[in-house]
């Protein structure tokens, strides 16, 4: 299947999951808590998943699928393309009423995203990239900035980030802010909009799969924080925290950080 094929699909796929989503936000939709720091769902969260989940099975049948709201089985680890989504990142911006949370939509090929797409319906911004072939944000290419310095560098992550024991020496000067959703968090950094996105917990896969691809072909660099560049469809489908920004910026991140875990 062309690459283009799939990123109309995912395209298409996602208008269609913020239509379906919509009319919940602000609706008192009912929500339930996963347990064991999961955090919480909502039935719009479900409705997408469903959706979702049916579409690509009907239209890509030989695809795998993996997703925040689905129960995970091994039959992804033997297919060659995989389906990976969150049907809503970041479900408490959803349930608050504000209007930062995406439609995180990916497809892995052998470990790679090959094609992405985050969209925020309520923004109306669609992002979207395929492998080699650039990112764009409603049609419209989209470039990484080019700070290389940490003090002053504008980065999109929590607060408790700074705290001395991720640093060696003294923490950098940070000009940061914060956004829910990991996508959408790696998207305008993507779009030039922040420098770089930073965080040191364990990062699912479904949460980062399209921005990584959206950060990468938008000229940036991305990898867990230990260096390493992400692969997806992982038998434990985690990575060891995500930094992203240009070449000069992640690399000066990586060496400050301390390897300890988060």
């Amino acid at each position: 299947m062309p690459v283009t094929d799939d990123l109309a699909l995912l395209i298409d796929a996602a208008r269609e999951a913020g239509r379906l989503a919509t009319p919940f936000w602000k609706s008192n939709p009912e929500v339930w808590d996963k347990g064991n720091g999961a955090g919480p769902v909502t039935e719009a969260d479900l409705a997408v998943d469903r959706y979702l989940r049916d579409r690509f099975a009907a239209e890509r049948p030989t695809y795998g699928w993996l997703s925040e709201e689905t129960t995970d089985t091994d039959a992804r680890l033997t297919k060659e393309r995989v389906v990976i989504v969150d049907p809503i990142d970041g479900t408490r911006s959803f349930i608050q009423g504000d209007t930062n949370w995406a439609h995180s939509l990916a497809i892995v090929e052998l470990g790679e995203p090959i094609a992405a797409v985050v969209y925020l319906p309520l923004r109306d911004r669609l992002f979207a990239a395929t492998k080699g072939g650039g990112a764009t944000l409603n049609g419209e290419p989209i470039h990484v900035g080019q700070c290389g310095t940490l003090d002053g560098a504008r980065v999109l992550m929590k607060k408790g980030i700074l705290a001395a024991e991720h640093w060696q020496g003294l923490p950098p000067l940070f000009d940061h802010k914060f956004r829910p959703s990991l996508a959408y968090r790696l998207a305008l950094v993507a779009q030039g909009r922040y420098d770089a996105m930073l965080t040191l917990r364990p990062t699912w896969e479904w949460d980062v799969a399209a921005g990584v691809l959206i950060m990468e072909e938008a000229g940036g660099v991305v990898t867990d924080r230990t260096g390493a560049r992400p692969l997806f469809n992982q038998p434990h489908p985690a990575i060891d925290g995500l930094v992203a920004g240009s070449a000069a910026l992640s690399n000066a991140i990586l060496e400050r950080l301390t390897q300890r875990s988060s």
